[in-house]
């Protein structure tokens, strides 16, 4: 399985082009996305309006990904100990690298993957739109490549990541339902006041 799995990583690593280079860097950069992390506050505060509400799902929100990155990197990563593929001496004089990137010395499991799939999953299951989730898939998906594409993640990594980030974001939307039911939807709330008085 290890194997197959630097064999993928090289495969996918191995067909590079300058341009790609390029995007795949400023993918790979959390700072790229900022316009899109104050879209989905945005889009949060539009459709839940009432301001308690909001703040205990942007605390959700804090709470998923910051789980998913400490696990990741602050449990797993030091625990487990497996070299990046730009670290790992079998392989990393075959590593195509971008700028001289080669990350931190261990890469199991991906933070990258992790963190986007908890803030993906999270507001999907919270804004409940195709269009949305289809978009923030395509997002994690991006992100995802782009590690494998820089050398510094295994599929392996992805993947164990990409569980991580999804066991998060669902257990704070369980939380959160919980904490929320009463104000869960705002217009249905607002609807039985009229219909009340």
């Amino acid at each position: 399985m290890l194997n197959a799995d630097s064999n993928i990583l090289l495969w996918i690593n191995g067909h590079y082009t300058e341009w790609l280079d390029m995007i795949m860097w400023y993918i790979s950069k959390s700072a790229t996305w900022i316009p899109l992390y104050a879209l989905l506050v945005g889009l949060i505060i539009y459709k839940y309006r009432n301001w308690k509400t909001v703040l205990l799902i942007l605390a959700g929100f804090a709470v998923a990904v910051g789980l998913a990155d400490y696990t990741t990197s602050g449990i797993i990563k030091p625990l487990v100990c497996r070299l990046r593929p730009t670290h790992e001496p079998a392989i990393m004089d075959q590593v195509h690298l971008v700028r001289g990137y080669t990350g931190g010395l261990y890469g199991f499991c991906s933070s990258h993957a992790a963190n986007t799939m908890a803030c993906g999953l999270l507001f999907s299951l919270l804004y409940k739109n195709k269009y949305a989730t289809a978009g923030l898939m395509t997002w994690v998906a991006l992100n995802c490549y782009s590690r494998m594409y820089l050398g510094v993640h295994y599929p392996l990594d992805i993947l164990c990541g990409l569980l991580i980030g999804a066991l998060f974001a669902v257990l704070v939307y369980w939380a959160l339902a919980r904490l929320m039911l009463p104000r869960w939807h705002p217009s249905d709330g607002a609807a039985a006041q009229q219909g009340g008085s």
